[in-house]
């Protein structure tokens, strides 16, 4: 069987040179975009371009049911979030055959006021283990809260498996902060991706160093490289 490093440098090779190809992560180290915070940032994600491509959809399904394997993962749903996961986590319950939920960003202000669906009349997981499906990890802060909701709709997850990871501090210590512990784990990795990157030609060896030292202060290197936070 083929270890789990074996598996996301694989995968994410692949996924690393399509993302860049789709535009599903964009790198720009002398014209930043501007996040919604205000930040202005050298890399933009948006994993949805992958929905695109039903090549692409499959070698993330590919990936995680590896992933699944190699860390003898035992579930009884998955569950993706709202709403960039619900795709993936779509593919991947039918592949496996198990039972299908989502977690909204917040509880509905209507209706049963759910934040959890696709539970059935009893609204609750009722102690089913469930894997979390999530498309990026970057403060961690969303994926949390959706551990966190699962939890409290009666379901039991201690682990959620995403697409890609920008690897930042902040998501190490949203996910080390949970009782019970949660672990994280993600098809491709920062580090993969600018490797990938300066390979091909994408971007040159002192944007990379650029993009490195981003990952290392993400909210105070605009400021440093000319770009101010903004509104």
């Amino acid at each position: 069987m083929k270890t789990l490093n074996e598996i996301t440098t694989y995968y994410g090779t692949q996924l690393a040179k399509a993302a860049l190809d789709l535009g599903a992560i964009r790198l720009s180290p002398k014209d930043p975009f501007k996040w919604a915070s205000g930040y202005r940032m050298p890399i933009y994600n948006d994993n949805r371009q992958f929905l695109a491509s039903a090549k692409y959809r499959a070698l993330i399904c590919d990936a995680f049911s590896d992933m699944i394997e190699a860390l003898n993962l035992q579930f009884d749903n998955i569950a993706g979030t709202a709403t960039a996961g619900i795709p993936h986590a779509t593919s991947l319950a039918d592949r496996l055959n198990k039972p299908l939920s989502y977690v909204r960003g917040g509880s509905k202000d209507h209706g049963l006021g759910h934040q959890v669906e696709g539970l059935g009349r009893s609204g609750s997981y009722e102690g089913a283990r469930v894997l979390l499906i999530e498309d990026l990890i970057s403060t961690g802060s969303s994926s949390i809260k959706a551990v966190e909701a699962i939890r409290a709709t009666g379901g039991v997850v201690d682990t959620c498996l995403g697409i890609f990871t920008y690897g930042l501090k902040a998501s190490e210590d949203a996910f080390a902060s949970l009782q019970p512990s949660c672990c994280y784990h993600t098809i491709l990795s920062y580090d993969l991706m600018i490797r990938i990157a300066a390979e091909i030609g994408y971007i040159s060896a002192e944007e990379a160093q650029t993009l490195q030292e981003w990952r290392n202060d993400p909210f105070g290197w605009g400021e440093k490289h000319g770009f101010p936070k903004e509104g």
